[in-house]
């Protein structure tokens, strides 16, 4: 069970937040993280229209052969992405633990911009606890 990746995706698409917690991902530049990020948030937003019994929020989870994406959406469109092994049972509770540290350590910030990226030692350090440094 590991968590590879956490982005913070603001509600135009735009990547604010990306940080690596595990070996096995591809070393992207941060131009190649910026597209992945907007056409998750493209892919996001097509689902969400797709549903065939009414509204959707869009996907949630999005399984490949050896990793799964988890999105957490908020009700101010921001989007929290998880990148974890396939194994991995709490990705929705840790998604819940790093929305609600955002809400205390970058929305309470009074020198944070909103939908701009983040930059916050506080959010960092919040991000280390839940999530950790490193994963085995």
């Amino acid at each position: 069970m590991t968590i590879f990746s956490l982005w913070v995706i603001n509600k135009a698409g735009g990547l604010v937040y990306q940080r690596n917690f595990a070996d096995g991902l591809a070393q992207l530049t941060s131009n190649e993280y910026l597209v992945l990020a907007g056409t998750l948030h493209g892919i996001h937003a097509i689902t969400s229209r797709l549903s065939p019994t009414g509204s959707s929020s869009g996907a949630q989870v999005i399984e490949g052969e050896t990793f799964k994406i988890t999105i957490l959406l908020t009700a101010t469109g921001t989007k929290f992405v998880l990148l974890t092994s396939l194994a991995e049972a709490t990705a929705e509770s840790v998604l819940q633990r790093v929305y609600e540290a955002y809400s205390d350590a970058v929305m309470k910030n009074p020198f944070h911009t909103p939908e701009m990226p983040i930059r916050s030692e506080g959010f960092d350090g919040r991000i280390t606890s839940i999530i950790g440094a490193g994963q085995p």
